[in-house]
């Protein structure tokens, strides 16, 4: 079999789909525009490895599945008793360790099902009141970062909620090294499947000798492909990463119920992302509209004031950015995952990534979708060529 299936995107969902098509048997030839692999995988290199935003696994889901079936979230680190008891909700410009009893009955309700059709704030509110709806929509903001998660689909909002806060255990898993770690896995796993990888490469027209899959941003996919139609809503959060000497005082994760902020430190459960003796913070605040940059990292400062006292004085390392488009896709009410960007676009032509038409949040998004678009290409090809095979691609 000598067709080659070509992946345009080294990010997540590339390399993914770069290795489920090199298991089969089948040739890939992986562009990526920039120097290095990873797109929104990659960290900052060390002494403080820092991510763009919060980055965890969920051990829920097909995506977890096929990770660890590679050894790819391999050593897994977890937080100490101390600070795992160390968490925190924002309530009134205030840390309680405890959410409010509203929010804590809505946590309850794991079999309750939302609509699709209906606006978060809007059902919410009609079961718990106001305050409890904006505070359930705050808190998961984490995953939307949009400072106005109420908007979206009830049922998108619920199953979110539900996962991350839901009355069952968290499936949460923190690989230590960070994601870097795991881009850093799967780049040595395509290149010992064979998988020829390009960077500094951009492709500014399909290649036509083969399927290709589109593994960039709906921006870069709409002016590769011509396609118009593709676009998707997604979240803008301001980005906050701190490394300060630790002190007990500090938090280990924080809800911020009054707008929608977040605040976890990755020492915790990880002491080689930054030097002895210091703690590593990411903390993301969405932004409002017509809110600029710099008042929106404003209000994360004062978010970190509650969550790292004294973090000016104990400061080591500091970043700050913001994240627009770039946070996975968001389901506006009557509309569901199914919705968006199909990943089969005819004519040999696939999509991946976090906004197009597959399940999960975020980076899981990615994952499935590659998959789908892996086992699409694969099968193409096969069929062109008359070839069959027992194998599949993961």
């Amino acid at each position: 079999m000598n067709t080659t299936i070509t992946v345009v995107g080294g990010g997540l969902a590339g390399l993914t789909a770069a290795i489920a098509v090199a298991e089969t048997g089948v040739p890939v030839l992986l562009h990526e525009a920039h120097q290095t692999l990873g797109g929104r995988g990659r960290a900052t290199s060390p002494p403080h490895v820092a991510h763009e935003g919060a980055h965890v696994f969920y051990a829920d889901g097909p995506h977890y599945t096929w990770l660890k079936e590679r050894g790819f979230v391999a050593g897994l680190g977890w937080p100490g008793i101390a600070d795992a008891m160390k968490v925190g909700f924002r309530v009134g410009d205030r840390v309680r360790h405890v959410p409010p009893l509203g929010m804590l009955r809505a946590q309850s309700r794991k079999r309750l099902q939302a609509p699709v059709d209906v606006d978060f704030h809007t059902w919410a509110a009609d079961r718990w009141g106001e305050r409890t709806a904006i505070q359930v929509a705050n808190a998961i903001s984490v995953v939307t970062y949009d400072a106005h998660t109420g908007r979206l689909s009830a049922a998108y909002v619920w199953d979110l909620f539900q996962r991350v806060l839901g009355p069952n255990v968290p499936g949460v898993r923190w690989v230590r090294g960070g994601w870097q770690q795991v881009i850093d896995r799967m780049i040595s796993r395509a290149t010992e499947l064979g998988v020829v990888i390009e960077t500094g490469s951009r492709v500014d027209a399909l290649p036509t000798d083969g399927p290709v899959i589109v593994a960039t941003d709906l921006d870069s996919a709409r002016r590769l492909l011509g396609d118009d139609s593709l676009h998707g809503t997604g979240g803008f959060t301001a980005l906050l990463d701190l490394g300060v000497r630790k002190d007990r005082r500090d938090r280990f994760l924080c809800f911020d119920l009054d707008e929608g902020g977040f605040h976890e430190c990755y020492t915790a459960q990880d002491d080689t992302i930054a030097p002895a003796g210091e703690s590593l913070f990411q903390l993301q605040m969405p932004v409002r509209d017509n809110e600029s940059r710099e008042d929106a990292h404003r209000r994360l400062e004062r978010f970190a004031d509650a969550t790292i006292p004294d973090w000016r004085s104990r400061n080591t390392f500091r970043r700050t950015s913001t994240a627009k488009g770039r946070t996975g896709a968001l389901d506006l009410p009557g509309t569901t995952w199914r919705d968006r960007p199909a990943i089969v676009r005819g004519d040999g032509v696939y999509l991946a990534g976090d906004m197009v038409a597959a399940p999960g949040m975020r980076g899981e998004i990615s994952i499935n979708s590659a998959l789908t678009a892996a086992r699409s290409a694969v099968a193409a090809v096969r069929k062109d060529s008359g070839a069959w095979s027992s194998t599949e691609p993961a």
